[in-house]
């Protein structure tokens, strides 16, 4: 789905609402405002609705934010605030589900016009926020690499490669957004924000404030309560990243692979370091007189065709073992049953490990895979990039006798979101996920997947 296909829903919904406030409930102070109301309301519903899918994705965007603004402030005179973004990073998965909560319980205020100073308000600080939020994301493309996003005399050309961040999270994984795309928005969001500001007597209320007052609060801890079932007690019921159960990982791998092989490059840009003059060159041209360029002097930018297919985090599957070779083709070969523990952070350092950590993983992971590795399958785990040591100690420490390889943390947050969780994988194909709090025995699994003993 597109941002134009869910911005007309959401519009159809608008202008239903509006006929039932306008027609049945007989609420006709203003029919703009109340359109207005319906339509932001409804919007903040569902952009909270595909969050409050997967809490654990707002978190880790946010992480990324807060990693962007430390660095930001860390070399300018505001260095003072760089220490702040560490410790709200800890916090990232409470802000993460009040945000959802508020996002949701808002849509709800805007749609019946419960306490409507309150709700402007709260509206116009959460829109203005996210435009401040989302601007700094599309201007860091100007911001070359090792350039300060302050020292604003050395911004050159706008280049995507440049952003740290490059999709707000507007709308989890569900719609990814550009940037300046979802700038946009937020800018456009301003003008019903100022509207409710500033007309908030001709906003419609519907019911009764008691009534109005109950069914936000109801929203607000149905919506908390199925935050949690995301993230906290199980993995999301709804995936909308690439390495879903059922996935052929293998398959979309190289597919992804020989699109990006089949790319070809039709031109060059190239801009002046010192004067910012920009010079555009077919390749043919470029072969010709690129001596007269040097990029000593000169910026390449390649001009390419587009990927038959757009890439995702699937491409990226790439896991090295303590020698640094890349475990996943074998993986993806593998005919036989793969138990995979994915935990994009080991919790705690060499010896002084966090007890509940240990805990999850010794009673929780390791008597399934034990009992995986007796009937002869492949059991191994997924972890950041750490040193040989760190991640010796950890296996002593939890018994583990199968190999820990090592990946970029972002993309196994994508492939699971629990830490640790356990994927279940045969051929390149990702069978099941499971949180490792709803992990079942081997037995269950070995009874739902009809797992033979390996011959290996």
């Amino acid at each position: 789905m597109t941002l134009t296909t869910l911005l007309i829903y959401i519009s159809i919904a608008a202008i239903g609402l509006t006929g039932v406030t306008y027609f049945l409930l007989d609420k006709k102070d203003n029919v703009l405002m109340s359109l207005l109301q319906n339509f932001c309301g409804a919007l903040f519903i569902f952009s909270g609705y595909v969050k409050a899918v997967d809490p654990l994705g707002t978190a880790y965007k946010m992480e990324q934010y807060f990693a962007e603004f430390e660095a930001t402030f860390a070399d300018t005179a505001m260095s003072f605030l760089a220490p702040i973004f560490p410790a709200l990073s800890n916090l990232a998965v409470g802000f993460s589900v009040f945000m959802i909560v508020l996002e949701i319980a808002l849509g709800l205020m805007l749609i019946l016009g419960a306490r409507k100073k309150l709700t402007a308000w709260l509206f116009f600080l959460i829109v203005a926020f996210f435009t401040v939020l989302t601007g700094f994301t599309f201007l860091t493309g100007y911001v070359p690499s090792g350039v300060n996003f302050f020292a604003f005399g050395q911004w050159g050309e706008y280049l995507e490669s440049n952003m740290k961040v490059t999709d707000c999270g507007c709308f989890g994984d569900f719609i990814k957004l550009e940037p300046y795309t979802s700038f946009l928005k937020d800018v456009f969001l301003l003008v019903p924000a100022l509207l409710f500001l500033f007309y908030t007597k001709q906003m419609h209320e519907l019911f009764t404030e008691r009534a109005r007052d109950y069914a936000v609060l109801g929203l607000s801890v149905v919506v908390l309560i199925y935050c949690f079932s995301n993230y906290a007690w199980d993995i999301p019921g709804q995936d909308f990243r690439p390495f879903k159960v059922g996935t052929d990982v293998a398959a979309t791998k190289q597919a992804e692979e020989d699109a990006a092989a089949s790319v070809q490059t039709v031109g060059y840009e190239l801009i002046n370091k010192a004067s910012g003059e920009s010079v555009e060159l077919t390749t043919a041209e470029f072969l010709k007189v690129y001596q007269q360029y040097p990029e000593s002097e000169w910026e390449y930018n390649p001009q390419t065709t587009e990927p038959a297919i757009e890439p995702t985090k699937i491409s990226d599957f790439e896991v090295s073992d303590a020698e640094g070779y890349d475990q996943v083709p074998a993986l993806l070969e593998d005919p036989g049953y793969s138990f995979v523990i994915v935990a994009y952070k080991l919790k705690g350092e060499s010896g002084d490990w966090d007890a509940g950590y240990v805990e999850k993983w010794q009673e929780d992971i390791q008597p399934v895979v034990t009992a995986a590795q007796a009937a002869g399958h492949t059991v191994m785990a997924m972890t950041k990039f750490a040193d040989d040591a760190y991640i010796e100690d950890f296996r002593k420490t939890i018994g583990a006798d199968y190999p820990f390889h090592r990946g970029d943390d972002i993309m196994l947050k994508t492939i699971i979101r629990s830490n640790p969780g356990v994927v279940l994988m045969k051929d390149g194909v990702i069978l099941n996920k499971w949180h490792h709090k709803k992990l079942p025995s081997f037995e269950e699994i070995k009874a739902e997947h009809q797992l033979a003993a390996s011959k290996k």
